[in-house]
C-alpha cells in the first residue's frame, strides 16, 4: 500500500512531489517546478536546480533548502512555508507514520520517543490560545489525511472497532487477532483506531496473516507477559517489538490513533499509523475510509458512538451506498448495551437494512462482511 519513491506520480496527485526521487523525476521530465507542490523534501542538495528552474506558482511545504535557493524561488513566484524548528513532529509530513518512527528511542523509555514528546507538546499548547500552535496542529492533521488518502487508493478497507481495555492474554484479544488475520487473508485492508486493546489485536492479526497459523499463537503467548500498557507503556511496547523482531515482514494494516487520548499509545503492529491531534477528524476519517465495512466488537461508550457515527451516513446515504456493519456478540449488543435494536429500527425499509448484521461469535464476522458487501 505504501507508495515508494520509485513509483510514478499518481494521477490524482500528479502535482505533488514527496521525495527526492520524485523531485529528480519531475526535473528530468518537465524541466520546471511551476505549480508543483513539494512536501517535506530536503532540498539542500538541489540548490542548482532551484536557482535555474521556473517555480511560478509552486508551493514548498517544510522543505529545507539553502538560503539563496529559498530567496530565489520566493522571488520567482513560489510560496515557501519554511521548516519549523524545535517541534517534535513535522507538520508538513508527506507519509503516514511507522511504528519504528513513533517509537524511536524506546530503549531509553517511552517518554523519550517522538510519540511521547509530541503528546507532551500537545499538552503544553492545546489550551494556551496560541493561534500558531493550533495552526500547526491543523496543518499536520491535513497532511496526515492527504497521506492516508494516497495510501488507501484502491484498498478494500474494513474497520475494526473495539475498546482499548481488552487485555493481551485474554480469549477476547485472541479472537480479535484472529479476526484481523482472517480479514487480511480475505484481501481486505484492516483499519483500526491504532491504539491498544482490541485495536492492537486486530492489527496484530493482520501482521500475522502471511505466516503459518502457529505464529499467531506463539505471538499471543509472548505478548501476554505485558498484558496492558498500564503501568508501563515501555514494557508493553517492547513486547510488541520483540514479536516483530522474531517474525519480521508481517502483513500491512492501518492504525489511526490520536494524541487527544495521549494516555493510549499507538500499537506497533499497524504498518502505517496516521496519527492526529484532532480526535473528531480522526474518528470521522477512520469510519469514512472503511469503505468495505466496519466490524464492531464489544465495547463501551466509544464503540457505541462509532456504531451510530457509521449508521448516520448509511441512513442518509450521504457517502453513497451504505457500507456493511457487523456487530459481534448478540448478548452485549442486545442486553448490556442494546445498540442493535435501535440500529435495526433505524435501518428498517431503508437501503442500509440489507447491510447490517448481528453475529454471536467473532469467527462469523469476516463471512458476514463479505456477504453484506455482495
Amino acid at each position: 500500500m505504501q507508495p515508494t519513491p520509485a513509483q510514478p506520480l499518481r494521477a490524482a496527485h500528479d502535482r505533488e512531489i514527496e521525495s527526492l526521487a520524485e523531485f529528480d523525476a519531475v526535473v528530468t521530465e518537465h524541466g520546471s517546478l511551476a505549480r508543483f507542490r513539494v512536501q517535506a523534501v530536503d532540498l539542500t542538495g538541489r540548490t542548482d536546480a532551484l536557482l535555474r528552474l521556473d517555480t511560478t506558482g509552486a508551493v514548498f511545504l517544510g522543505c529545507p533548502m539553502a538560503p539563496e535557493a529559498a530567496t530565489r524561488v520566493g522571488a520567482a513566484g513560489a510560496l515557501v512555508f519554511p521548516p519549523i524548528p524545535g517541534l517534535p513532529f513535522d507538520p508538513y509530513r508527506a507519509f503516514a507514520y511507522t511504528p519504528d518512527e513513533l517509537f524511536e528511542s524506546l530503549e531509553e523509555g517511552y517518554e523519550a520517543t517522538p510519540d511521547a514528546r509530541a503528546y507532551a507538546w500537545f499538552q503544553r499548547t492545546k489550551a494556551d490560545g496560541d493561534v500558531f500552535a493550533s495552526m500547526l496542529r491543523a496543518i499536520h492533521d491535513d497532511a496526515v489525511s492527504d497521506a492516508l488518502d494516497e495510501l488507501l487508493v484502491g484498498a478494500r478497507v474494513v474497520g475494526v472497532m473495539g475498546g482499548h481495555a481488552m487485555a493481551r492474554g485474554t480469549d477476547a484479544y485472541a479472537g480479535a487477532a484472529r479476526l484481523g488475520r482472517a480479514l487480511t487473508r480475505a484481501g481486505f485492508t484492516v483499519a483500526t483506531g491504532g491504539g491498544p486493546g482490541a485495536m492492537e489485536a486486530a492489527n496484530l492479526g493482520a501482521y500475522a496473516a502471511p505466516f503459518a497459523d502457529g505464529m499467531l499463537d506463539d505471538a499471543l503467548r509472548l505478548l501476554a507477559k505485558a498484558p496492558s500498557f498500564r503501568p508501563s507503556v515501555t514494557d508493553w511496547a517492547r513486547a510488541a517489538f520483540e514479536v516483530r523482531e522474531r517474525w519480521p515482514g508481517g502483513g500491512d494494516s492501518v492504525g489511526i490513533p490520536t494524541w487527544f487520548y495521549g494516555h493510549e499509545p499507538p500499537n506497533a503492529f499497524a504498518a502505517h499509523l496516521a496519527k492526529y491531534f484532532a480526535n473528531a477528524t480522526r474518528e470521522d476519517g477512520l469510519l469514512a475510509r472503511s469503505t468495505a465495512g466496519v466490524v464492531f466488537l464489544p465495547g463501551a461508550a466509544g464503540t457505541v458512538q462509532e456504531i451510530f457515527d457509521t449508521a448516520t451516513p448509511n441512513y442518509y446515504e450521504s457517502r453513497g451506498e451504505p457500507t456493511p456493519m457487523v456487530l459481534v456478540d448478540s448478548g452485549h449488543w442486545t442486553r448490556e448495551l442494546p445498540a442493535w435494536p435501535l440500529l435495526r429500527s433505524l435501518a428498517r425499509e431503508r437501503a442500509m437494512e440489507s447491510r447490517i448484521a448481528l453475529v454471536d461469535r467473532i469467527e462469523q464476522a469476516p463471512e458476514a462482511i463479505k456477504r453484506l458487501g455482495g
